[in-house]
């Protein structure tokens, strides 16, 4: 999915077959993006961050934010863009792990690693104390899904690739509020911006 044109989608292991928005990723901050960075006040940590539109927003907004992503050409095209950027696995040693006010899972990124409960448990030891984890989620209806996945892009020409498979998730508004307790979150807050929902989870008070 490194180019724009053709079409792209995720097909997931159960037959569900889900397009993928790249040419919106690409591009630039969209409305629904506002309501996301209006939540963030302080170092945002941008997990999955691709092409690096919201961690851009993020930046343009005055707030320090770090873009994280696995692959080599999502970090360089968020730097292109000139926000800051680094290539990493979110499960790996972190910059600033316990200090970032915020961490963003945007994009369907709450499916890294085909567990939810494992990556918001990530997510919960990067943030401070009072800090948040927003995620985008699944409208009510689905629930939880793991298992695996593969991409399937057809180029302009009519030609179809498809990656091998990789561990996968999706996580709807309903079943986020036990796999939030799971992780030590707490679901503060649901919203809706553009059609689509988020979540806004904070840690459960010891």
């Amino acid at each position: 999915m490194h180019g724009q044109p053709g079409v792209h989608w995720l097909v997931q292991g159960d037959g569900r077959r889900s397009r993928l928005p790249v040419r919106r990723w690409h591009g630039p901050p969209e409305p629904a993006t506002a309501a996301v960075v209006a939540r963030c006040a302080g170092p945002t940590l941008d997990v999955g961050c691709g092409p690096g539109r919201l961690t851009l927003a993020l930046a343009r907004a005055g707030q320090t934010a770090v873009g994280v992503d696995i692959s080599p050409h999502a970090v360089r095209l968020t730097r292109a863009r000139g926000a800051i950027a680094i290539h990493r696995d979110v499960f790996a040693a972190l910059p600033g792990e316990g200090r970032w006010a915020h961490v963003l899972l945007i994009d369907g990124n709450i499916g890294i690693g085909g567990d939810p409960g494992l990556l918001l448990r990530r997510c919960r030891e990067l943030i401070r104390a009072g800090g948040t984890v927003l995620v985008e989620l699944e409208p009510p209806g689905p629930g939880l899904w793991r298992g695996q996945a593969r991409l399937a892009s057809r180029s302009p020409t009519g030609d179809v690739h498809r990656s091998g498979a990789f561990r996968w998730a999706r996580l709807d508004t309903v079943a986020v509020h036990d796999t939030a307790r799971a992780a030590g979150l707490t679901v503060r807050d649901l919203f809706e911006a553009g059609r689509r929902w988020f979540g806004e989870l904070v840690p459960d008070r010891l």
